[in-house]
């Protein structure tokens, strides 16, 4: 599995979950939260395996030793993507990076 289809099948279950949840007065924060999740999918199927966010990904260690394994999604992204709610595709990328800088892979 490539790390486009890889990265953009994690972030389509994490939207999927978002809408599964129902949550009493969450003001449709879920419902923002699985549009963007679905919006970074659309946006990270178009790329290719070795557009520069993706390597960057891989260099803080998203696709495993080597950069070419599954997206493995950390303590740090998991609570990223639980709190995304709006943004563009390219920022949550970049989030993602941000937040495994200096953690180990």
């Amino acid at each position: 599995m490539s790390r486009t289809e890889s990265l953009a099948g994690y972030l389509r279950a994490q939207a999927r979950k978002k809408l599964d949840r129902v949550e009493l007065r969450d003001g449709g924060r879920n419902a923002r939260s699985a549009l963007a999740l679905l919006d970074a999918t659309v946006y990270v199927e178009s790329l290719d395996d070795d557009d520069p966010q993706l390597v960057a990904l891989a260099e803080v260690g998203c696709f495993g030793p080597e950069g070419a394994g599954d997206f493995r999604a950390h303590e740090e992204v998991d609570r990223l993507i639980r709190l995304w709610e709006a943004g563009e595709p390219r920022q949550l990328l970049a989030a993602i990076r941000s937040a495994l800088q200096g953690s180990p892979a």
